[in-house]
């Protein structure tokens, strides 16, 4: 701490000009922070849960943009049928929850507009 001030003092710099020089630096960091890291934590929480929460029936879609029902569930690797009896096995983080959910929103929009 003595160190600290003595810098100071030998620089003639106080204390609050140093923050006045790191305060667009720290500001431009909040800014980084706030619309890049954080939305990104949050989208692999999703599909972290989204991933555990996977059962035998679900339509899913893999990150590879393979479409299938799951068949089986062993551990941490699913059994996709693409087709009659066609069966693929994909461990459980290549199913991707926003393809998912994309496919899942088109396939509803389809619906209610073969309805009208």
């Amino acid at each position: 701490m003595t160190n600290v001030a003595f810098i100071f003092l030998q620089t003639g710099a106080d204390p609050a000009s140093l923050l006045a020089n790191f305060g667009p630096l720290i500001l431009i960091f909040l800014v980084f922070w706030y619309f890049f890291i954080r939305p990104q934590g949050k989208k692999q929480k999703e599909q972290e849960i989204f991933s555990n929460e996977i059962e035998k029936g679900d339509e899913v879609v893999t990150s590879s943009g393979i479409l299938g029902k799951v068949n089986k569930i062993e551990g941490n690797i699913i059994t996709l049928e693409v087709g009659n009896k066609t069966y693929i096995r994909f461990t459980r983080n290549a199913i991707s929850k926003e393809l998912t959910d994309a496919v899942i929103a088109s396939m509803t929009e389809k619906t209610e507009d073969d309805k009208e």
